[in-house]
């Protein structure tokens, strides 16, 4: 049987990175400084999938279990909506 299906509703927080210094270290504080590295404008991040890139403009994502992965601004924009 085909079922339709709906994501809970849930709240999280995110971190938009705009390939500064400062957002570099500002996104190593909201991570507990668990970024793997930072090559140029890329900022790497261990997530439960593996190793993943952000660049510049993604949103880093604490998800529910605590864990962080990288969101492209479009992908972002269709799934989440700013509470704050």
């Amino acid at each position: 049987m085909i079922l339709k299906i709906r994501n809970r509703i849930t709240e999280k927080e995110a971190i938009r990175y705009d390939g500064s210094e400062e957002s570099f270290e500002e996104i190593q504080k909201f991570v507990d400084k668990k970024l793997i590295a930072r090559r140029d404008t890329t900022i790497v991040i261990p997530t439960l999938e593996g190793v993943m890139e952000a660049q510049p403009f993604d949103w880093i994502i604490k998800g529910l279990k605590g864990e962080f992965y990288p969101c492209k601004p479009d992908i972002f924009e269709k799934s989440y909506e700013i509470i704050d």
